[in-house]
């Protein structure tokens, strides 16, 4: 059921929705045909700024369909608790206590609460959340352009002895830097960067075309990944968080684009030519191909390894996330 209230705030009348079933999704606002941002910043009583960090937007540009998470008046139910009420409309415990001036997490039926969603933890372009931020994060974009592969490299420099936990986005800028001033491309090569404490940043959005010495025809329908780190044999040994985040955004990936987990959807960098851009497999003679993403990641870096020990691991964890999502 919904109602509608007004508050009275100083002079003005504010109309909001009124929500009392927590199935609802109606702090979700779904663009429309001739939206702007200021428009949509004014209609939630929002900043711009607070609009774009609160929902991970990379630019101005607006996608017809794109969700975004807004301000929203909730009327609490029966068996309804903060960290309830919080995980379902993408806000937090303490924000709602601190924009309700509550004292405490006690709440009761009947009771009036502005949720408030969480802002994102930006700087610049690069977006860094949890893996199940990302994948909140990714459910809610439309990408126009037509993805079919997912691309798996490692970074090799920086590896692990370069991260500290805190570091993340100076890697990532130390990454953004070299790619322009070095390598001359326009942007971060990659859209997406795993870490070693499992935490997953977008950079370059998604949907630009990755840049990189995979070749045009892998990345015209691609999303890149780099996994921080040097996966080669003898070097580092993948962190467990590492490991899960890889096969999580890799499940999600697969859910929003409609892909099976297969050599032709999830692709390793080594089995692409790098004079011509041309899929090789693990026909690759080794001067012409790099080891990238290993030949430590997953059980190696052939099409063998990824069949028996990659691939059925996202399968998997495309079922739990697919149940998640139901």
């Amino acid at each position: 059921m919904k109602t509608r209230i007004a508050l009275i705030l100083g002079v003005f009348i504010l109309l909001l929705p009124i929500n009392t079933n927590a199935n609802s999704h109606d702090n979700i606002y779904v663009i429309q045909a001739g939206d702007t941002l200021p428009e949509i910043a004014k209609k939630f009583e929002m900043t711009v700024d607070d609009l774009k960090i609160t929902n991970g937007l990379q630019s101005d540009l607006l996608v017809v369909g794109h969700r975004l998470w807004v301000p929203y008046t909730y009327e609490v139910a029966s068996g309804d608790s903060l960290k309830k009420i919080a995980a379902q409309f993408h806000s937090s415990l303490e924000q709602i206590k601190a924009v309700n001036g509550l004292s405490s997490e006690q709440v009761v039926p009947g009771q009036v609460l502005k949720i408030v969603p969480k802002r994102m933890n930006m700087q610049g372009e690069h977006i860094l959340m949890t893996k199940e931020e990302f994948k909140d994060w990714l459910m809610n974009q439309k990408i126009k352009r037509k993805v079919s592969l997912i691309q798996q490299h490692h970074t090799w420099v920086p590896d692990y002895s370069r991260f500290n936990h805190s570091n993340h986005f100076l890697l990532l800028n130390g990454m953004e830097n070299y790619h322009k001033n070095t390598m001359g491309w326009k942007h971060i090569a990659q859209n997406i960067t795993t870490f070693p404490d499992g935490k997953v940043a977008v950079s370059r959005p998604l949907y630009i075309t990755p840049e990189g010495t995979i070749g045009s025809k892998a990345n015209s329908v691609g999303i890149a990944i780099e996994h921080l780190g040097n996966f080669d044999i003898g070097h580092d040994i993948m962190t467990k968080e590492q490991h899960d985040t890889i096969i999580y955004v890799n499940a999600v990936l697969s859910l929003k684009f409609g892909l099976t987990p297969s050599i032709d959807s999830i692709t390793y960098h080594h089995w692409w030519d790098l004079r011509n851009g041309e899929r090789v497999l693990d026909k690759g003679p080794d001067y012409n191909v790099k080891t990238c993403p290993g030949t430590g990641f997953f059980g190696g870096n052939s099409t063998a390894s990824a069949q028996k020990y990659f691939y059925p691991l996202i399968t998997r964890k495309m079922e739990e996330i697919q149940k998640e999502l139901d």
